[in-house]
């Protein structure tokens, strides 16, 4: 199933859902773009089939960062807004996402691939924050970059605004795997394929419970871990099929409930 959108492909099919960003040449991402992307994102709310959420791109970058043109004064406000709405409503999303980065993910493009779960990047992509070569800083990278990395080496990219390959992101460990261009689509294929065969109910549970414990005390994240596995997990169907298949020695039939 498609959604119809501008700048955009929206896709969901058989567990897997895909935004890729569709405004050429670069996929600069424009007010009506990240509009259309926070539509999609709405429209996975409570989403309870979907087991993975995939950003990926069309043409050869990524995401060359947000319009420039929409940081004038008389627009800035509203670009914030609908571009800061993204993340949270990543934030929100219980489903697991990976960004598929198959050429340059700049600016705004580089805060949307590492907002993301997981990253699968091939040889040619390139990350960088080079809003400080303009005058201005990112936002929402300021905020993330020192969570994801050494603080010193996010403080040179933020202050630096250097563009780094995709081996240097995996070192950093904002990329999980770096892939042969000419076989990209193929490994984030396999790679997707792992999750697409899970539950998706514990798929999201699970990642609920990674999430809220990010910015806990130990004890805290055990405790909300703890009542999250006996509360909701234990009592899925899939968490009983699980185990007996286990036991039977078969392939687990998910029911996603």
């Amino acid at each position: 199933m498609s959604t119809d959108f501008e700048n955009i492909i929206f896709e969901r099919e058989e567990g897997l859902a895909r935004i890729t960003l569709n405004h050429p040449p670069v996929n600069i991402m424009d007010i009506s773009t990240m509009r259309e992307i926070n539509a999609a994102l709405e429209g996975l709310q409570g989403d309870e089939e979907t087991r993975v959420l995939v950003f990926a791109a069309a043409g050869k970058a990524f995401c060359a960062g947000v319009d420039v043109k929409d940081h004038t004064a008389d627009k800035v406000e509203e670009m914030v807004e609908v571009f800061h709405r993204i993340f949270r409503l990543m934030g929100s999303l219980d489903i697991p996402t990976v960004a598929a980065v198959n050429g340059a993910a700049l600016g705004g493009g580089c805060e949307l691939v590492t907002s993301c779960d997981m990253v699968i990047a091939s040889e040619k992509a390139t990350f960088g924050q080079p809003e400080i070569q303009v005058g201005v800083y990112p936002p929402v990278a300021v905020v993330t970059f020192p969570r994801l990395m050494p603080y010193m080496k996010a403080m040179e990219l933020l202050l630096t605004g250097d563009i780094i390959d995709a081996r240097e992101a995996k070192r950093l460990g904002i990329v999980n795997r770096v892939v042969p261009e000419e076989s990209f689509e193929e490994e984030l294929s396999s790679f997707v394929s792992k999750l697409t065969t899970l539950s998706p109910i514990v798929l999201r549970l699970t990642k609920r419970a990674t999430v809220q414990g990010l910015t806990l005390t130990f004890e805290e994240a055990l405790a909300l871990s703890e009542e999250l596995y006996l509360k909701e997990l234990m009592k899925t169907e899939d968490a009983s099929e699980g185990l007996q298949a286990f036991m039977e020695k078969r392939k687990p039939v998910w029911k996603g409930k």
